[in-house]
């Protein structure tokens, strides 16, 4: 049953929107120079009040000081903080002592080595992506071998593939930005449209496998 995050949120309406739909997570791009959707803590401290209470809402950062995740995650704002820099082992696991808070880390995937690389991974989860941030772009999903780990799966999933990364690939977690945006910004209807495609999938995946246990 794969859950469903929508990154790159930065505007009350994209808050309406995902609440209507009601992904699993929510995120959030924080102080990223350089970053069209990067917002500072102060933005995303007022959009995440008006996010419903069931999505989870999920910091993005690439080589912060680990003083602005870690002081995001103890007031409450973000459930998880999600990492695409440089970041390593210490700096990971210092986020998780001090706040007892998931930590996702991003991989750039281009070889299988980056997938071994991934897996040995301290963080909670890790994400799988081919690394240039928001290019809609996926990565060869071939070079990953069955994952026993819960991860995310992101780059270049949209309505046109959702069936096919899901069914290859067995994510715990797919995420979207570019491809729910229509001229830059978040689109209303294809967050609603992932959305009822995601819940259909799982439904008939939970379906198949029943049918398979009836079978055993």
């Amino acid at each position: 049953m794969a859950k469903l995050k929508i990154c790159g949120l930065t505007c009350k309406e994209d808050i309406e929107a995902v609440n209507g739909a009601k992904p699993d997570f929510a995120g959030f791009i924080i102080e990223v120079p350089g970053r069209r959707r990067s917002l500072t803590a102060e933005q995303v401290k007022v959009l995440v009040k008006g996010l419903d209470k069931e999505i989870l809402p999920v910091g993005v950062f690439v080589n912060a000081a680990p003083e602005l995740p870690i002081s995001l995650l103890r007031d409450g704002t973000l459930w998880a903080a999600q990492l695409h820099g440089d970041e390593d082992e210490d700096y990971i696991e210092k986020i998780q002592n001090m706040t007892g808070k998931p930590v996702i880390k991003a991989f750039s995937i281009k070889t299988p080595e980056d997938v071994q690389r991934a897996l040995r991974s301290p963080a909670d989860y890790i994400l799988l992506d081919q690394g240039a941030g928001g290019t809609g772009e996926p990565f060869d999903w071939t070079l990953v071998p069955p994952v026993r780990r819960p991860f995310f799966l992101a780059g270049g999933i949209g309505p046109e593939n959702l069936r096919s990364a899901i069914g290859t690939l067995h994510p715990w977690a797919v995420d979207l930005s570019s491809s729910l945006e229509t001229d830059g910004r978040k689109d209303r209807a294809k967050i609603q449209q992932i959305a009822r495609m995601l819940k259909q999938i799982n439904t008939l995946e939970a379906y198949r496998k029943e049918r398979e246990a009836d079978l055993e």
